[in-house]
């Protein structure tokens, strides 16, 4: 089920990538994505009219290295000029361009851009033709299934988009109106993938690696995007080519998740400096901090934490947690 996936003028090595998100997925993250085996990851979504009229500030966010590529570009934005003239801005900084379509937070959807374009299928083919003649690089959207429960719009929107010149479509099949409640519904990436000859990315409820080919097995798309089962868990790309492999996968122990934590910290710094590096840090082990006996307590002091010295000492604790009490984490363990 891991095969090379190619949008475009590209070919990636398999077909497990990371997901935008928004607040999470910088450099740092992405490094420590890469490391475990994404073979493609995406900058925090990016608006397009942050980026048109206030340029440098938010061009910040496209901030990469050698070691992160193949990169996506993610932007957000409603107007069509906007999203072509954004694309022209980033075409050097990445090597593939993503119109988000599927976020369904207010402050997005609020400004008429992510899930809020679901209702303007009109609207969508201007921009992906706007955006397809502004760019060479390849061009992908991310869905949802439709603003409503049950207003599934997901097939026609595919049609659009590839109509358009688009290259490939994410499905996270939800509705805007369920956020992220309830089951996705993955039946609906089967009938996205039979409706269109483009590449269609799964993504929704990928927690565990056996969810991960489950979702290639049951549902025949090309690739799967991992979103949050990432979280606290960038093993996760490993473990899923493991289990393809072998057929097992090996749990990551105590040692390993303190030296991850560590690791991820010092990318912080490299990057953003010591102050911002403890308080993005800290959120992470929020993630990090689960599936071993005391996590909840690590957790407690990590918000309370101010210093490098308290992030490399609750990395120690971590460290000293016998390795025969760790089990595969789950979002709702200890």
């Amino acid at each position: 089920m891991l095969k090379p996936l190619t949008i475009g003028s590209l070919t990636f090595q398999h077909n497990v990538v990371l997901a935008p998100l928004a607040g999470i997925t910088n450099l740092p993250f992405r490094l420590i994505c890469r490391k475990a085996g994404a073979s493609l990851a995406y900058t925090e979504m990016i608006s397009v009219n942050g980026l048109v009229r206030e340029g440098v500030k938010t061009l910040a966010l496209l901030k990469s290295s050698p070691l992160d590529r193949p990169l996506g570009i993610q932007l957000f934005g409603d107007r069509p000029d906007d999203l072509a003239e954004a694309a022209r801005m980033v075409e050097g900084h990445g090597d593939l361009i993503d119109i988000n379509m599927g976020c369904p937070v207010r402050k997005v959807v609020g400004t008429g851009a992510g899930s809020a374009l679901l209702q303007e299928p009109l609207k969508i083919a201007a921009i992906v033709r706007a955006v397809r003649a502004a760019t060479t690089l390849p061009l992908t959207i991310k869905i949802r299934s439709g603003w409503h429960c049950g207003d599934n719009v997901f097939q026609e929107v595919g049609r659009i988009a590839e109509s358009e010149g688009c290259d490939a479509v994410t499905l996270h099949p939800r509705s805007r109106s369920l956020m992220f409640s309830g089951q996705a519904d993955w039946i609906q990436l089967k009938e996205l993938k039979e409706a269109l000859s483009i590449p269609v990315l799964g993504s929704g409820d990928l927690f565990t690696p056996e969810d991960c080919l489950r979702m290639l097995r049951e549902t025949g798309c090309d690739g799967i995007m991992i979103a949050r089962g990432a979280l606290g868990s960038p093993w996760i790309f490993r473990q899923v080519r493991d289990l393809e492999e072998s057929g097992s996968y090996r749990a990551v122990n105590t040692t390993e998740r303190a030296a991850i934590i560590l690791e991820h910290l010092n990318l912080f710094i490299e990057e953003r400096g010591e102050a911002v590096a403890v308080r993005e840090i800290k959120k992470h082990i929020g993630w990090y901090a689960k599936g071993f006996a005391g996590a909840s307590e690590i957790r407690r002091a990590a918000n309370s934490a101010g210093s490098i010295q308290d992030i490399q000492t609750l990395a120690e604790r971590i460290r000293s947690v016998p390795d025969n009490v760790v089990h595969n984490p789950d979002e709702h363990a200890e």
